[in-house]
């Protein structure tokens, strides 16, 4: 069974930068329990089903 992850351990990893919330690859692949290469790989390799805005450089 997965464990589950509260909202607040959540909030505590989304950011405020330039008016945007935005949460880091390192603390999303934490969040998903995985290395963050897999997440940014599977990000480049479904592109199209994310919005435009999804991700930045």
């Amino acid at each position: 069974m997965k464990e589950s992850i509260s909202q607040n351990v959540i909030e505590q990893k989304i950011l405020i930068i330039r008016g945007q919330k935005v949460m880091l690859d390192r603390n999303l692949a934490d969040l998903y329990n995985v290395p963050v290469k897999a997440l940014n790989q599977a990000v480049k390799r479904n592109s199209e089903r994310f919005p435009i805005d999804f991700m930045f450089n």
